[in-house]
């Protein structure tokens, strides 16, 4: 089952791709894809919101006699992206207590 993602999860998403290596956004949304059903129209406008925040920054490539945009992480984005990756950590440590019932508030035997 694919589950459409989160703001932060996409954030998340795209900066982790941004990270690894400058990117375009076909490119971007191909990757997605592999763990969404997001469509590729709504990409371009988190791409512009993540670019307005300066997270990160565009550059044009020639390529095949066209202009390509790609974008790079920033400084401010490599930071956002830790940050989101650090929450992501932590929620998936939660969500892995919940699904082996480890101790975790509010699983104790007490009914009130």
């Amino acid at each position: 089952m694919v589950y459409p993602p989160t703001a932060p999860m996409l954030d998340l998403l795209i900066l982790s791709i941004i990270n690894h290596e400058d990117s375009y956004g076909y490119q971007i949304s191909q990757q997605i894809k592999t763990v969404s059903n997001m469509k590729d129209s709504a990409l371009y406008p988190v791409l512009k919101r993540l670019a307005d925040n300066s997270f990160v920054e565009t550059y044009d490539q020639p390529i095949q006699g066209r202009n390509r945009k790609y974008y790079r992480l920033t400084g401010r984005g490599r930071q956002h992206y830790h940050y989101l990756h650090e929450n992501w950590h932590s929620y998936t440590k939660a969500i892995e207590k919940i699904i082996n019932y480890e101790e975790v508030p509010g699983n104790g035997d007490d009914h009130d």
